[in-house]
C-alpha cells in the first residue's frame, strides 16, 4: 500500500462550526486508520474573504478536539510562486477571457467558451482552462461511482482571476501535488469540482489522489452548515460532546464509558472502532439542532 498523506484545508473566513468538525474528524480518522500523515492547510488564496484571526481560531478548535496535524501549517497566500509556475505549465491549455459574470448570466449562466479563439490581451482578463475533454465520472471511496452531468462542471473554468488572484481550482491542485497528498476526505458539496481537479491533474501529468466525499451536514434540506449561513462556532469547552455527536450522527454507537472521556480518548477509540468506509453513503445529512 502506498504511503498515505491526507489533509484538512479550511478557509479562514470564520471559526470552525459543527459541519467542518465532522469533515475534520473523519479526515483525521481515515488518515490514522491507514497509518498516514494528516496535514493542515489554510486555504486563504481568496484574501478578500479571509477574516483576521480566523486561522488561529481554527487551530485552537482542532487542538481542543484532539485533532493534531503533522508538520508546519501551509498558507496558500504565501504560495503564489508555486501557482505561477503551475500556470506556466498549463499555458497550452489556457486562454484569456474578459467575459463578466453578468454577461454569462445573461446567456444562460454557463460559460460558452466565447473567448477561446479571440486572443484577448492579458490586462484585465481572467485566465481559463480549456475544458475540451471533460472527465464526467470517477470512483469515490464512499459514494462509489460518481457521474457528473452539471453543465457548470463542464465549462472552461477560471484558474486566475481578473483581479490577479489565483483561483481555488489551481491553488488546491497545486498544493495537493506539492504536498504529495494521496487521499482527500471532504464534503459532498465539492463533488462537482472534482472533475475539474481531475482535469488539472491530467494536464499537469500528475497522479490524482483518492477521494472520499462525506455527507454534508445541513440544518434543513439544501441548507448546509456554513459560515455563509451563520452556523454557530464550535464551543471548544464541549469538545468531547462535540466529537461524540459527530460520531453518532454518522451512525456509530459510542460506549457510555466515553461520555466523560477526554477528546484524545475518544479519537483513539474512534481510530480503532469507526472504520470510515462504513459511513452513510448519502450526500446530505439533516441535523436540525447542529
Amino acid at each position: 500500500m502506498p504511503s498515505y498523506v491526507g489533509r484538512f484545508a479550511p478557509s479562514p473566513s470564520g471559526p470552525l462550526h459543527f459541519g467542518s468538525l465532522v469533515t475534520a474528524l473523519f479526515s483525521f480518522l481515515h488518515a490514522k486508520q491507514n497509518n498516514g500523515k494528516w496535514l493542515l492547510r489554510i486555504e486563504d488564496v481568496d484574501l478578500p474573504r479571509s477574516v483576521e484571526g480566523a486561522d488561529s481560531l481554527i487551530m485552537e478548535s482542532l487542538h481542543a478536539h484532539g485533532l493534531e496535524w503533522e508538520g508546519d501549517v501551509v498558507y496558500q497566500s504565501k504560495r503564489n510562486a508555486l501557482y505561477q509556475n503551475r500556470l506556466k505549465q498549463l499555458a497550452s491549455h489556457c486562454y484569456t477571457c474578459t467575459c463578466t459574470r453578468a454577461e454569462i448570466r445573461n446567456t444562460g449562466g454557463v460559460y460558452s467558451g466565447k473567448c477561446r479563439t479571440l486572443n484577448r490581451p492579458i490586462e484585465g482578463a481572467a485566465i481559463r482552462f480549456t475544458h475540451l475533454d471533460p472527465i464526467t465520472q470517477f470512483e469515490d471511496l464512499l459514494q462509489g461511482n460518481v457521474e457528473i452531468s452539471d453543465p457548470h462542471s463542464m465549462e472552461d473554468f477560471v484558474i486566475k482571476r481578473k483581479d490577479g488572484l489565483f483561483a481555488y481550482h489551481l491553488a488546491v491542485v497545486s498544493d495537493d501535488i506539492d504536498q504529495a497528498v494521496t487521499h482527500i476526505v471532504r464534503g459532498a458539496d465539492l463533488l462537482e469540482t472534482t472533475t475539474s481537479h481531475l482535469e488539472l491533474y491530467r494536464a499537469l501529468d500528475s497522479v490524482a489522489p483518492v477521494y472520499m466525499h462525506l455527507p454534508v451536514i445541513s440544518s434543513e434540506p439544501g441548507r448546509k452548515l456554513s459560515k455563509q449561513n451563520h452556523a454557530l462556532a464550535l464551543d471548544n469547552s464541549q469538545a468531547s460532546t462535540n466529537l461524540i455527536k459527530s460520531l453518532e450522527i454518522m451512525g456509530f454507537t459510542v460506549p457510555d464509558t466515553l461520555r466523560s472521556a477526554s477528546p484524545k480518548a475518544i479519537t483513539d477509540w474512534a481510530i480503532m472502532n469507526a472504520p470510515a468506509l462504513h459511513l452513510p453513503r448519502v450526500r446530505e445529512m439533516i441535523v436540525p439542532s447542529a
